[in-house]
């Protein structure tokens, strides 16, 4: 697939979209439309058989939703992956972590978004103060039983794509 145009339909701080004209491989013409977002960082905080969630309002589902501690740089980059992972952790949670491994590296969407994101792996845990965004005033954060998790999980009550595929890869990693 060849790019033959381009232009940008919509565009705010966290947030721009394109749409495409494209050449297929068979030369048929066509459109594609990208959503162009910043890379993020995931973190899996693990202590205790379990982990640390956070729970918040997102707009576009109309629900709270549980997922691991996740986000990218309020005013564009601003340091390391890890970097970024320690942030959020400390952001989101309170938490710091005296380990934090690197489990993997994975695309959102890849049909539909150039967003891609870094997955953590955070443990020797200490609790300090918590620095949450505006958007983020209503957020909480909880400790669960990796069981606990589980059965989340299998109810329906953990459904954040990225954080289910960051546990696929601790899973992996330690399968």
């Amino acid at each position: 697939m060849r790019t033959t145009g381009s232009r940008e339909v919509y565009r705010n701080p966290w947030i721009r979209v394109r749409e495409d004209e494209v050449e297929r491989a068979d030369g048929s013409p066509g459109i594609y439309g990208v959503v162009e977002k910043p890379h993020f960082a995931l973190v899996l905080p693990y202590e205790r058989d379990g982990f640390w969630l956070v729970e918040q309002y997102r707009y576009p589902v109309g629900r709270r939703a549980w997922e691991f501690p996740q986000g990218t740089w309020t005013a564009g980059p601003g340091g390391s992956a890890e970097d970024l992972a320690r942030a959020e952790l400390a952001e989101e949670t309170g938490l710091r972590a005296g380990s934090l491994r690197h489990l993997g590296h994975l695309d959102l969407a890849p049909g539909l978004s150039t967003q891609e994101f870094d997955v953590w792996l955070a443990t020797d845990l200490s609790q300090g103060p918590t620095a949450r965004e505006a958007s983020e005033a209503d957020m909480r954060s909880a400790f669960v039983s990796e069981a606990e998790l589980r059965s989340m999980v299998r109810d329906g009550r953990f459904t954040d794509g990225p954080s289910l595929a960051a546990y696929s890869l601790l899973l992996l990693d330690h399968g």
